[in-house]
């Protein structure tokens, strides 16, 4: 009894630690997603320059603190427990597999934004809970970067972008109904179609945006107020994202909707198989009496 308290307890304080990485890891993003908007005020640069040394110099930052908060979250995540009934080397191994099957995936071509890549982050996540699903949508990023080439001052807050969707599936309730469940996975995965394309135009618009000149009513600048900046960030999102973004968000729905279903079933039946429970050895007094 004691030692399954203390197994309890060690299993509470591993998903606590990994939980406080992955939010550092996300706190580190948000400061840099927000960075640009204030840098050019503080150096008196040209939005030019301004945008090549800032992300020049915080995007590898970026990159480090992010990679080394998932790995460790990855080993932190497992507890004393799973690794005496042999989980934590089936997650590890669930983990590695899943973040290599997506990755292949960003080799299919993508039409109009919409790609296969976020399915996988998405039943993740609802399946294995929020941590696991922030590290396969960065871990998945980070590799399928080194296949397809787009490695880049991007690569950061696209994994960002991608943890942060599997990081929100695992908040999203495990429905009874298959198939409400299914529904409301599909809206979720929709809804992320439009965040994800939103939430990625900012490492870059402040500094880049169409008609940089004062005047657009596009671009960004110092000095702007925040209903202002809303109001231009707004104009420039519908004009260069919506569009892309709806197509993302119609394929995440209807792949959800198509193979959402067998997969729940998979990653729910590898999920109940994790662990395996270690033989007793019994006395031969003890065996008689029972």
């Amino acid at each position: 009894m004691l030692d399954n308290y203390f197994s309890r307890r060690s299993g509470r304080s591993a998903q606590s630690s990994s939980a406080l990485l992955v939010a550092i890891a996300s706190f580190l993003g948000l400061a840099g997603f927000l960075y640009p908007f204030i840098f050019p005020a503080l150096a008196g640069r040209s939005g030019a320059d301004a945008q090549e040394q800032a992300h020049a110099s915080d995007a590898p930052l970026l990159f480090a603190g992010l990679t080394a908060c998932c790995l460790a979250a990855t080993v932190v995540g497992l507890s004393q427990r799973q690794w005496l009934r042999g989980e934590a080397s089936k997650t590890i191994a669930l983990l590695g597999a899943l973040v290599s099957l997506d990755a292949a995936l960003r080799l299919v071509p993508s039409f109009l934004g919409a790609s296969p890549v976020f399915l996988l982050i998405i039943l993740s996540g609802a399946v294995f809970g929020s941590s696991f699903g922030f590290q396969m949508g960065a871990l998945t990023l980070l590799v399928s970067a080194f296949l397809t080439g787009g490695i880049g001052p991007w690569l950061p807050y696209q994994m960002l972008g991608a943890g942060w969707v599997g990081l929100t599936a695992g908040w999203l309730p495990a429905l009874p109904n298959r198939r409400a469940r299914l529904i409301s996975i599909a809206l979720f995965a929709a809804a992320w179609g439009f965040l994800f394309g939103a939430l990625l135009n900012l490492w870059f618009w402040p500094l880049a945006a169409p008609g940089g000149a004062v005047g657009s009513d596009t671009a960004w600048f110092p000095g702007l107020g925040f209903r202002e900046t809303i109001d231009r960030y707004t104009s420039f999102y519908v004009t260069t994202s919506l569009a892309f973004d709806a197509f993302r968000a119609l394929g995440n729905a209807l792949l959800v909707l198509a193979l959402g279903g067998p997969l729940l079933a998979v990653l729910e039946r590898f999920k109940s198989r994790f662990g395996w429970e270690p033989f007793e050895t019994v006395a031969p007094s003890e065996a008689a009496a029972g």
